[in-house]
Protein backbone atom coordinates (compact mmCIF):
# COMPACT_ATOMS: atom_id res chain seq x y z
CA UNK A 1 0.00 0.00 0.00
CA UNK A 2 1.28 3.11 -0.87
CA UNK A 3 0.31 6.21 1.76
CA UNK A 4 3.04 8.37 2.00
CA UNK A 5 5.33 10.67 -0.87
CA UNK A 6 8.52 9.37 -1.20
CA UNK A 7 11.53 11.21 -0.25
CA UNK A 8 13.45 12.73 -2.08
CA UNK A 9 16.07 21.51 -29.27
CA UNK A 10 14.82 21.06 -31.55
CA UNK A 11 18.27 22.74 -33.64
CA UNK A 12 15.74 23.21 -37.02
CA UNK A 13 12.06 22.10 -37.18
CA UNK A 14 13.69 18.43 -37.87
CA UNK A 15 17.37 18.77 -37.83
CA UNK A 16 19.67 17.17 -35.61
CA UNK A 17 23.54 17.18 -36.02
CA UNK A 18 25.57 14.64 -36.01
CA UNK A 19 29.52 14.88 -35.09
CA UNK A 20 30.96 11.57 -36.08
CA UNK A 21 34.80 10.54 -35.88
CA UNK A 22 35.25 14.72 -36.55
CA UNK A 23 33.14 14.94 -39.67
CA UNK A 24 30.35 16.92 -39.46
CA UNK A 25 27.10 15.90 -40.83
CA UNK A 26 23.39 17.15 -40.78
CA UNK A 27 20.99 14.53 -40.14
CA UNK A 28 17.34 14.93 -40.77
CA UNK A 29 16.05 13.56 -38.84
CA UNK A 30 -25.25 5.24 -14.96
CA UNK A 31 -24.25 4.47 -10.91
CA UNK A 32 -20.69 4.77 -9.99
CA UNK A 33 -18.37 2.54 -11.40
CA UNK A 34 -17.17 -0.02 -8.83
CA UNK A 35 -13.49 -1.02 -8.97
CA UNK A 36 -13.33 -4.85 -9.91
CA UNK A 37 -10.65 -7.11 -9.54
CA UNK A 38 -8.84 -8.55 -12.59
CA UNK A 39 -6.37 -10.96 -12.99
CA UNK A 40 -2.95 -9.65 -14.17
CA UNK A 41 -1.66 -10.20 -17.77
CA UNK A 42 0.36 -9.05 -20.67
CA UNK A 43 0.46 -5.08 -21.30
CA UNK A 44 -2.54 -4.06 -23.84
CA UNK A 45 -0.77 -4.27 -27.53
CA UNK A 46 -1.16 -0.38 -27.96
CA UNK A 47 -0.11 1.07 -24.48
CA UNK A 48 3.24 3.03 -23.98
CA UNK A 49 6.58 0.59 -22.48
CA UNK A 50 6.08 0.97 -18.91
CA UNK A 51 9.16 2.08 -17.46
CA UNK A 52 10.23 2.30 -14.03
CA UNK A 53 10.75 5.73 -12.11
CA UNK A 54 10.88 8.14 -9.31
CA UNK A 55 9.31 11.73 -9.58
CA UNK A 56 10.50 14.04 -7.45
CA UNK A 57 9.18 17.60 -6.26
CA UNK A 58 11.28 20.87 -5.38
CA UNK A 59 9.25 20.27 -2.15
CA UNK A 60 10.98 17.15 -1.65
CA UNK A 61 8.17 14.80 -2.32
CA UNK A 62 9.02 11.94 -4.37
CA UNK A 63 6.63 9.16 -5.98
CA UNK A 64 7.75 5.79 -6.98
CA UNK A 65 6.35 3.62 -9.86
CA UNK A 66 6.83 0.00 -11.47
CA UNK A 67 9.66 -1.97 -9.67
CA UNK A 68 11.06 1.12 -7.60
CA UNK A 69 10.68 1.11 -3.93
CA UNK A 70 9.88 3.81 -1.17
CA UNK A 71 12.77 5.03 0.63
CA UNK A 72 11.88 8.32 2.67
CA UNK A 73 11.00 12.21 1.31
CA UNK A 74 12.04 15.29 2.23
CA UNK A 75 8.73 16.75 1.85
CA UNK A 76 7.87 17.08 5.73
CA UNK A 77 11.28 18.53 6.39
CA UNK A 78 11.86 22.25 6.23
CA UNK A 79 13.74 22.85 3.65
CA UNK A 80 15.33 26.17 3.15
CA UNK A 81 15.61 25.48 -0.65
CA UNK A 82 13.99 23.67 -3.40
CA UNK A 83 15.20 20.42 -4.43
CA UNK A 84 17.00 20.53 -8.04
CA UNK A 85 17.52 16.80 -8.49
CA UNK A 86 17.21 13.23 -7.81
CA UNK A 87 19.73 10.71 -8.34
CA UNK A 88 19.25 6.85 -8.13
CA UNK A 89 22.11 4.76 -7.15
CA UNK A 90 23.24 1.89 -9.91
CA UNK A 91 21.85 -1.07 -7.91
CA UNK A 92 18.37 1.20 -7.46
CA UNK A 93 17.68 0.29 -3.96
CA UNK A 94 18.53 3.99 -3.00
CA UNK A 95 18.56 7.68 -4.49
CA UNK A 96 19.99 11.06 -3.48
CA UNK A 97 18.14 14.12 -3.48
CA UNK A 98 19.84 17.42 -4.12
CA UNK A 99 18.69 20.84 -3.23
CA UNK A 100 19.58 24.27 -5.05
CA UNK A 101 21.97 25.10 -1.53
CA UNK A 102 23.65 21.44 -2.50
CA UNK A 103 21.96 20.06 1.01
CA UNK A 104 22.50 16.44 0.28
CA UNK A 105 19.52 13.56 1.56
CA UNK A 106 20.56 9.95 0.97
CA UNK A 107 18.06 6.98 1.38
CA UNK A 108 18.21 3.53 0.88
CA UNK A 109 21.71 2.64 0.03
CA UNK A 110 22.70 5.86 -1.38
CA UNK A 111 25.52 6.95 1.31
CA UNK A 112 25.73 10.50 2.83
CA UNK A 113 29.55 11.80 1.69
CA UNK A 114 29.27 15.81 2.22
CA UNK A 115 27.54 18.57 0.63
CA UNK A 116 27.71 22.52 -0.03
CA UNK A 117 24.39 23.25 2.74
CA UNK A 118 26.77 25.16 4.93
CA UNK A 119 28.58 26.91 1.84
CA UNK A 120 27.73 30.41 0.71
CA UNK A 121 27.71 29.36 -3.05
CA UNK A 122 28.10 31.71 -5.41
CA UNK A 123 25.66 30.25 -8.06
CA UNK A 124 22.77 27.93 -7.14
CA UNK A 125 23.49 23.98 -7.38
CA UNK A 126 21.46 22.71 -10.49
CA UNK A 127 22.89 18.76 -11.01
CA UNK A 128 24.71 15.90 -9.37
CA UNK A 129 26.12 12.72 -10.73
CA UNK A 130 27.10 10.02 -8.73
CA UNK A 131 31.00 8.17 -9.42
CA UNK A 132 30.79 4.51 -11.05
CA UNK A 133 30.72 2.72 -7.83
CA UNK A 134 28.52 5.31 -5.94
CA UNK A 135 30.73 5.85 -3.24
CA UNK A 136 31.23 9.29 -3.85
CA UNK A 137 29.23 12.47 -5.82
CA UNK A 138 29.70 15.42 -7.60
CA UNK A 139 27.64 18.66 -7.14
CA UNK A 140 27.67 21.48 -10.08
CA UNK A 141 26.27 25.04 -9.77
CA UNK A 142 25.24 26.88 -12.47
CA UNK A 143 28.41 28.69 -12.85
CA UNK A 144 30.03 25.49 -13.26
CA UNK A 145 31.67 25.49 -10.33
CA UNK A 146 32.26 21.38 -9.13
CA UNK A 147 32.11 20.31 -5.35
CA UNK A 148 33.61 16.36 -5.03
CA UNK A 149 32.71 14.11 -2.20
CA UNK A 150 33.20 10.70 -1.46
CA UNK A 151 35.77 9.11 -3.80
CA UNK A 152 34.77 11.70 -6.64
CA UNK A 153 38.45 13.27 -7.65
CA UNK A 154 38.41 17.19 -8.24
CA UNK A 155 39.37 17.59 -12.37
CA UNK A 156 38.13 21.47 -12.67
CA UNK A 157 35.43 23.79 -12.97
CA UNK A 158 34.10 26.64 -14.67
CA UNK A 159 33.38 28.84 -11.77
CA UNK A 160 36.05 31.29 -12.82
CA UNK A 161 34.67 31.48 -16.14
CA UNK A 162 32.15 33.83 -17.72
CA UNK A 163 29.47 31.77 -19.53
CA UNK A 164 27.30 32.59 -22.13
CA UNK A 165 24.76 30.56 -20.65
CA UNK A 166 24.57 28.26 -17.51
CA UNK A 167 25.58 24.93 -16.53
CA UNK A 168 22.58 22.52 -16.54
CA UNK A 169 24.44 19.34 -15.75
CA UNK A 170 27.25 16.92 -15.83
CA UNK A 171 27.89 13.33 -16.80
CA UNK A 172 31.40 11.69 -15.60
CA UNK A 173 33.34 9.40 -17.44
CA UNK A 174 33.19 5.94 -17.66
CA UNK A 175 36.05 5.42 -15.09
CA UNK A 176 34.94 8.40 -13.48
CA UNK A 177 38.46 9.92 -13.75
CA UNK A 178 37.09 12.98 -15.04
CA UNK A 179 33.47 14.80 -16.54
CA UNK A 180 31.63 17.12 -18.95
CA UNK A 181 30.00 20.01 -18.17
CA UNK A 182 26.89 21.14 -20.53
CA UNK A 183 25.37 24.48 -20.80
CA UNK A 184 21.82 25.08 -21.91
CA UNK A 185 23.13 26.58 -25.01
CA UNK A 186 25.12 22.64 -25.52
CA UNK A 187 28.80 24.25 -24.73
CA UNK A 188 30.90 21.48 -23.44
CA UNK A 189 33.62 21.96 -20.93
CA UNK A 190 35.37 18.86 -20.70
CA UNK A 191 37.86 17.95 -17.17
CA UNK A 192 39.88 14.87 -16.38
CA UNK A 193 40.38 11.85 -18.80
CA UNK A 194 37.20 13.37 -20.73
CA UNK A 195 37.42 14.02 -24.44
CA UNK A 196 35.91 16.99 -26.00
CA UNK A 197 33.66 15.87 -29.09
CA UNK A 198 32.06 18.93 -29.91
CA UNK A 199 29.04 20.99 -28.99
CA UNK A 200 26.44 23.35 -30.24
CA UNK A 201 27.33 26.07 -28.70
CA UNK A 202 27.88 27.94 -31.95
CA UNK A 203 24.62 26.54 -33.16
CA UNK A 204 21.02 28.31 -32.79
CA UNK A 205 19.10 26.04 -30.98
CA UNK A 206 14.96 26.39 -31.02
CA UNK A 207 14.93 24.60 -26.94
CA UNK A 208 17.75 24.90 -24.47
CA UNK A 209 19.45 21.47 -23.93
CA UNK A 210 18.83 20.11 -20.47
CA UNK A 211 21.21 17.22 -20.13
CA UNK A 212 23.76 14.71 -22.05
CA UNK A 213 25.03 11.07 -21.98
CA UNK A 214 27.98 9.60 -22.57
CA UNK A 215 29.03 6.28 -24.73
CA UNK A 216 30.08 3.53 -22.86
CA UNK A 217 33.21 3.50 -24.03
CA UNK A 218 33.30 7.26 -23.25
CA UNK A 219 34.40 8.55 -26.96
CA UNK A 220 31.50 10.66 -27.51
CA UNK A 221 28.33 11.87 -26.25
CA UNK A 222 24.56 13.14 -26.88
CA UNK A 223 22.80 15.97 -25.81
CA UNK A 224 19.01 16.20 -25.39
CA UNK A 225 16.91 19.92 -25.83
CA UNK A 226 13.73 20.25 -24.06
CA UNK A 227 11.94 19.23 -27.12
CA UNK A 228 13.37 16.03 -27.32
CA UNK A 229 15.96 16.97 -29.91
CA UNK A 230 19.13 15.07 -29.98
CA UNK A 231 22.53 15.82 -30.98
CA UNK A 232 25.51 13.17 -31.16
CA UNK A 233 29.23 13.47 -31.17
CA UNK A 234 32.13 11.70 -31.35
CA UNK A 235 31.57 8.04 -31.24
CA UNK A 236 28.05 8.85 -30.37
CA UNK A 237 25.20 7.75 -33.28
CA UNK A 238 22.55 9.23 -34.65
CA UNK A 239 19.69 7.35 -34.12
CA UNK A 240 16.74 9.64 -34.08
CA UNK A 241 14.87 12.04 -32.23
CA UNK A 242 11.66 14.05 -30.83
CA UNK A 243 12.81 16.83 -31.89
CA UNK A 244 10.26 17.42 -34.86
CA UNK A 245 7.21 16.29 -32.31
CA UNK A 246 7.95 17.43 -29.01
CA UNK A 247 5.55 15.99 -26.61
CA UNK A 248 4.03 18.49 -24.29
CA UNK A 249 5.99 17.28 -21.19
CA UNK A 250 9.43 18.26 -21.66
CA UNK A 251 12.22 15.63 -21.93
CA UNK A 252 14.76 15.38 -19.05
CA UNK A 253 17.40 13.21 -19.92
CA UNK A 254 18.87 11.03 -22.43
CA UNK A 255 20.02 7.81 -21.39
CA UNK A 256 22.20 5.36 -23.59
CA UNK A 257 21.73 1.60 -24.20
CA UNK A 258 23.88 -0.85 -22.90
CA UNK A 259 25.72 -1.33 -26.23
CA UNK A 260 25.43 2.43 -26.88
CA UNK A 261 24.09 1.66 -30.31
CA UNK A 262 20.81 3.48 -29.44
CA UNK A 263 19.31 5.26 -26.46
CA UNK A 264 16.27 7.01 -24.88
CA UNK A 265 15.26 10.28 -24.54
CA UNK A 266 12.82 10.69 -21.16
CA UNK A 267 10.65 12.93 -20.43
CA UNK A 268 9.88 14.67 -16.77
CA UNK A 269 6.37 12.31 -16.65
CA UNK A 270 8.45 8.54 -16.94
CA UNK A 271 7.40 9.26 -20.97
CA UNK A 272 10.55 6.86 -22.78
CA UNK A 273 11.04 7.60 -26.25
CA UNK A 274 13.31 4.33 -27.64
CA UNK A 275 15.46 5.04 -30.89
CA UNK A 276 18.55 2.34 -32.19
CA UNK A 277 18.76 -0.71 -29.94
CA UNK A 278 16.90 0.25 -27.02
CA UNK A 279 13.65 -0.04 -29.37
CA UNK A 280 11.27 -2.45 -27.23
CA UNK A 281 12.96 -2.23 -24.13
CA UNK A 282 12.78 0.69 -21.26
CA UNK A 283 15.89 2.22 -19.47
CA UNK A 284 16.87 1.43 -16.03
CA UNK A 285 15.25 3.15 -12.86
CA UNK A 286 15.37 6.82 -13.67
CA UNK A 287 15.01 9.79 -10.78
CA UNK A 288 13.28 12.67 -12.44
CA UNK A 289 12.32 16.05 -11.53
CA UNK A 290 8.61 16.60 -12.53
CA UNK A 291 7.40 20.04 -12.33
CA UNK A 292 3.67 21.74 -13.12
CA UNK A 293 4.49 22.20 -17.11
CA UNK A 294 0.97 22.30 -18.20
CA UNK A 295 -3.01 21.08 -17.31
CA UNK A 296 -2.85 17.61 -16.99
CA UNK A 297 0.30 17.86 -14.73
CA UNK A 298 -1.53 19.86 -12.01
CA UNK A 299 -4.22 17.17 -12.16
CA UNK A 300 -1.31 14.35 -11.63
CA UNK A 301 0.08 16.38 -9.24
CA UNK A 302 -3.75 16.55 -7.15
CA UNK A 303 -4.22 12.80 -7.49
CA UNK A 304 -0.73 12.48 -5.95
CA UNK A 305 -1.94 14.44 -2.93
CA UNK A 306 -5.31 11.59 -2.67
CA UNK A 307 -2.73 8.37 -3.07
CA UNK A 308 -3.88 6.46 0.87
CA UNK A 309 -6.87 8.00 0.93
CA UNK A 310 -9.89 5.34 1.32
CA UNK A 311 -12.09 3.82 -1.82
CA UNK A 312 -15.44 4.54 -1.35
CA UNK A 313 -18.42 3.99 -3.44
CA UNK A 314 -19.68 7.14 -4.84
CA UNK A 315 -16.88 9.21 -3.09
CA UNK A 316 -15.69 12.14 -4.95
CA UNK A 317 -13.42 13.24 -1.94
CA UNK A 318 -12.01 14.86 -0.04
CA UNK A 319 -11.96 11.89 2.52
CA UNK A 320 -12.35 8.84 -0.03
CA UNK A 321 -12.94 8.23 -3.79
CA UNK A 322 -14.03 6.02 -6.23
CA UNK A 323 -12.49 5.78 -9.46
CA UNK A 324 -14.53 8.40 -11.58
CA UNK A 325 -14.59 10.59 -8.40
CA UNK A 326 -11.12 10.79 -8.32
CA UNK A 327 -10.33 11.52 -12.11
CA UNK A 328 -13.70 14.44 -12.10
CA UNK A 329 -12.07 15.81 -8.91
CA UNK A 330 -8.44 15.90 -10.08
CA UNK A 331 -9.86 17.70 -13.38
CA UNK A 332 -12.09 20.14 -11.47
CA UNK A 333 -9.84 20.97 -8.43
CA UNK A 334 -6.04 21.47 -10.47
CA UNK A 335 -7.53 22.36 -13.60
CA UNK A 336 -11.17 24.10 -13.25
CA UNK A 337 -12.69 21.37 -15.78
CA UNK A 338 -15.39 19.32 -15.21
CA UNK A 339 -17.71 16.84 -17.12
CA UNK A 340 -19.58 13.69 -16.25
CA UNK A 341 -19.30 12.08 -13.39
CA UNK A 342 -19.50 8.54 -14.30
CA UNK A 343 -17.09 6.43 -15.73
CA UNK A 344 -18.88 5.44 -18.86
CA UNK A 345 -20.16 9.04 -19.63
CA UNK A 346 -16.35 10.21 -18.82
CA UNK A 347 -15.57 7.68 -21.72
CA UNK A 348 -18.28 9.11 -23.91
CA UNK A 349 -18.19 12.93 -23.67
CA UNK A 350 -15.28 13.99 -21.67
CA UNK A 351 -13.34 15.96 -23.89
CA UNK A 352 -11.45 14.39 -26.68
CA UNK A 353 -10.65 10.81 -28.01
CA UNK A 354 -6.91 10.48 -27.63
CA UNK A 355 -5.20 7.01 -28.90
CA UNK A 356 -3.56 5.14 -26.20
CA UNK A 357 0.52 5.51 -28.19
CA UNK A 358 -0.65 9.31 -27.31
CA UNK A 359 -1.58 10.14 -23.67
CA UNK A 360 -0.02 12.76 -21.72
CA UNK A 361 0.06 12.96 -17.74
CA UNK A 362 -4.01 13.83 -16.80
CA UNK A 363 -5.56 11.95 -19.56
CA UNK A 364 -7.85 9.66 -18.54
CA UNK A 365 -8.01 5.73 -19.49
CA UNK A 366 -10.52 3.14 -19.42
CA UNK A 367 -11.56 -0.06 -18.29
CA UNK A 368 -15.07 -2.19 -19.81
CA UNK A 369 -16.44 -5.36 -20.68
CA UNK A 370 -16.71 -4.57 -24.23
CA UNK A 371 -14.31 -2.27 -25.90
CA UNK A 372 -17.19 -1.16 -28.94
CA UNK A 373 -19.41 -0.13 -26.49
CA UNK A 374 -19.05 2.75 -24.29
CA UNK A 375 -21.40 2.01 -21.82
CA UNK A 376 -19.56 -1.27 -20.95
CA UNK A 377 -17.13 0.85 -19.49
CA UNK A 378 -16.73 0.33 -15.56
CA UNK A 379 -13.75 1.95 -14.04
CA UNK A 380 -11.43 5.12 -15.05
CA UNK A 381 -8.08 6.42 -14.17
CA UNK A 382 -5.11 8.71 -14.61
CA UNK A 383 -2.55 8.45 -16.95
CA UNK A 384 0.89 9.66 -15.52
CA UNK A 385 3.74 8.75 -18.04
CA UNK A 386 5.67 5.62 -18.30
CA UNK A 387 3.10 3.65 -18.87
CA UNK A 388 2.12 4.36 -14.93
CA UNK A 389 -1.94 5.31 -13.72
CA UNK A 390 -2.94 6.30 -10.56
CA UNK A 391 -6.87 5.70 -9.78
CA UNK A 392 -8.63 4.85 -7.03
CA UNK A 393 -8.87 0.84 -6.88
CA UNK A 394 -9.35 -2.20 -4.61
CA UNK A 395 -9.21 -0.16 -0.63
CA UNK A 396 -7.29 3.03 -1.64
CA UNK A 397 -5.98 5.52 -4.08
CA UNK A 398 -2.86 4.09 -5.52
CA UNK A 399 -0.15 4.47 -7.99
CA UNK A 400 -0.33 1.08 -11.22
CA UNK A 401 0.28 0.26 -14.01
CA UNK A 402 -1.77 0.54 -17.23
CA UNK A 403 -0.97 -2.50 -18.20
CA UNK A 404 -2.02 -4.18 -14.97
CA UNK A 405 -5.11 -6.23 -15.81
CA UNK A 406 -4.00 -7.14 -19.30
CA UNK A 407 -5.15 -5.76 -22.85
CA UNK A 408 -8.62 -7.52 -22.63
CA UNK A 409 -10.76 -4.38 -21.00
CA UNK A 410 -8.18 -1.62 -21.73
CA UNK A 411 -11.00 0.26 -23.59
CA UNK A 412 -9.45 1.43 -27.25
CA UNK A 413 -8.72 5.13 -26.55
CA UNK A 414 -8.22 7.56 -23.71
CA UNK A 415 -9.75 10.73 -23.42
CA UNK A 416 -8.39 14.21 -22.76
CA UNK A 417 -10.69 16.72 -21.15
Amino acid sequence: MIRTRLAGALAAAALAVAVVAGTDAAVATGAAAASTPHTVGSPAPDAPTPSDFWLATAHGDVWNFGATASYGSASSLPLAHPVVGIVPTQTGLGYWLVASDGGVFAYGDAGFHGSTGAIALNKPIVGMAPTPDGAGYWLVASDGGVFAYGDAGFHGSTGAIALNEPIVGMAPTPDGAGYWLVASDGGIFSFGDAAFSGSTGAIHLSQPIVGMAPTPDGAGYWLVASDGGIFAFGDAAFHGSMGASPTPDPAEKVVSSETGAGYWVVDQNGTVHAFGDALGSAPPPQGLMFRSVTPGDAVALFAFAQLGKPYIWGGNGPTGYDCSGLTLASWTHAAGITFARVADDQYHTAGQPVALDALQTGDLVFWGSNQSDWTSVYHAAIYVGGGRIVEATGDHVQLNSLGQWGSGDLMPNGRHP
